[in-house]
């Protein structure tokens, strides 16, 4: 007990020691929010990946989907790691640093706002955002709740304050600088701790041909014997659906996105995409592959009142007969990827309010300073109202905010992936498309879960996933085709700089090699204003 409180304490007091340390990098917005846009890659790519998994994916989606397909749900950390990162980061990252570069986007909304023209694209943008970020917020500490009843006896409230605390503290004072180094520390811990709970798991089992052999035998309720050693499964179809959400929701996760606004230049693209694509096969891939083994300890993990398993007690289950120091990691494993995720959320929450919401809408002509007290102010509020909305649904009976929980990946990436990626590669995307995909996203995952609680309608998507997926591709699909048939805002893509400035930067991020860099201010004055 003694080593495990001894490491969560070292644990926050980094934290908070960073926090305090990069404090002198939030004297500007562009400081607290992007880092002044000089994060070099092996923290960009660790923000990048530690934003990606939380303990939803460690302790939910890891003990849920592990359940369910058995060793194939390793696909979906295949596909996190190969389209949810490196295709990302090459496809949206020299983009999306060139461009909000050129144009002044801060954020997300700022980026549809200036990108189409349009304010009320904006206004709509940092809505849907809010609305579906903070309950996302407040899942991610649905999974340490276990955990720590599991390691420290302590009751969940508790856990929920003090990582709430401690998040609060170092983001507060250290702004984004703060949140990428701690998460380059975090992204470090969740390296070793997913290894060496793999090695712990399977050693469990009597080593790794041994626990296949045990998984093999396991009935999977089908005519296929060893369904759940099989490569694609007992359920391909749902699988994909898994892969597709969370793979592809990252392209159009605003929290996710942010992270190319703040790199510092072209070489750290391609340094990024290798390393984030790496992190992301170890941790992602490592969570889904222990979380295929979850069958073995059935008789261990609680049960409903129906006999259906709790899927958020399969890996705590498996971690309870591991030595207590190793238990230990696991925590500080799972604190890294909470906090981690939990930072970069409220951090984007209180920059979207703040510049795509009050500023110019209910506060008029706000300079540096007091745009900072206000995204410090909100920051403290979003992290008071998600950890208030998570103490509500651990104690209630209320189902809904657990499913609005539960649709937030595929409402936002729906709603933004296809404007987001047409409108850094084509000049003729209309704002008619732009508007179809927010009201398509949004209807369509928030439809779906409303027509579950309606008695005797069936919903379009019996899967919250398969829905969002769904929303994904469709977004894609219809922002050009929409665009066919409605006037265009037209942008050029790549335009002229002075003296070719910008060509030659994008041109040197696309081939990974230096060029020449301009300030902020010089790229954003110096382009012709649309």
């Amino acid at each position: 007990m003694l080593v495990k409180i001894c490491l969560v304490v070292i644990f926050f007091g980094v934290a908070i020691g960073v926090g305090i340390y990069c404090k002198s990098s939030t004297r500007s917005v562009d400081g607290f929010v992007l880092g002044g846009r000089n994060v070099g890659p092996w923290m960009s790519a660790f923000a990048f990946g530690t934003s990606y998994f939380s303990a939803v994916v460690f302790v939910g989606y890891a003990g849920q989907f592990g359940w369910r397909y058995g060793l194939a749900a390793f696909w979906a950390g295949l596909g996190n790691a190969i389209i949810g990162s490196l295709l990302a980061w090459w496809v949206l990252g020299p983009r999306t640093r060139e461009m909000t570069h050129r144009i002044g986007a801060t954020t997300m909304p700022e980026f549809f706002g200036k990108r189409y023209g349009s304010h009320a694209l904006r206004v709509a943008a940092a809505a849907i955002i809010f609305v579906f970020l903070i309950p996302y917020t407040a899942s991610v500490y649905n999974g340490l709740s276990r955990l720590f009843g599991m390691a420290f006896g302590l009751p969940y409230e508790v856990c929920v304050i003090a990582m709430a605390l401690i998040t609060c503290i170092y983001v507060v004072v250290g702004g984004y600088m703060a949140t990428v180094v701690n998460d380059f520390l975090q992204g470090i811990v969740m390296l070793v701790g997913i290894c060496a709970v793999i090695f712990a798991v399977l050693s469990d089992n009597g080593g790794f041909m041994a626990a296949m052999t045990s998984l093999s035998q396991i009935d999977g309720g089908t005519n296929f014997q060893g369904v759940f050693t099989s490569m694609f499964g007992p359920d391909p179809l749902n699988l994909l659906g898994v892969v597709i959400l969370t793979s592809l929701g990252t392209w159009g996760l605003p929290q996710m996105v942010q992270k190319f606004y703040a790199i510092k230049d072209g070489p750290a693209i391609k340094q990024g995409a290798i390393i984030s694509t790496l992190f992301a096969l170890v941790v992602s891939g490592g969570c889904y592959f222990l979380g295929g083994f979850g069958r073995l300890y059935a008789d261990k993990i609680d049960y409903t009142a129906a006999g259906t398993p709790v899927f958020d007690s399969v890996i705590p289950s498996m971690l309870s007969t591991l030595p207590e120091v190793l238990i230990g990691v696991v925590i500080v494993l799972v604190l890294s990827a909470s906090m981690s995720t939990l930072a970069g959320l409220v951090l984007n929450s209180s920059s979207t309010l703040t510049l795509d919401f009050i500023e110019g809408n209910i506060v008029k002509n706000m300079d540096e300073k007091k745009r900072i007290v206000y995204m410090r102010v909100l920051i403290v509020v979003f992290i008071v109202i998600s950890a208030a909305i998570a103490l509500f649904q651990y104690h209630s009976s209320v189902t809904w905010i657990a499913q609005l929980m539960g649709i937030s990946w595929g409402a936002l990436s729906g709603a933004f992936i296809g404007p987001y990626l047409w409108g850094l590669y084509s000049g003729k995307i209309s704002k008619a498309a732009v508007w179809v995909s927010f009201i398509l996203g949004v209807g369509l995952t928030t439809g779906n879960m409303i027509m579950g609680f309606i008695p005797g309608v069936t919903p379009l998507f019996a899967s919250s996933i398969n829905c969002g997926a769904v929303a994904m591709i469709a977004s894609i699909v219809v922002v050009p085709l929409v665009s066919l048939f409605t006037p265009s805002v037209p942008f050029d893509v790549n335009p002229p700089a002075p003296e070719g400035a910008i060509d030659r930067e994008y041109a040197a991020a696309v081939a990974g090699e230096p060029g020449p860099e301009l300030p902020a201010e010089a790229l954003i004055d110096g382009a012709p204003k649309q």
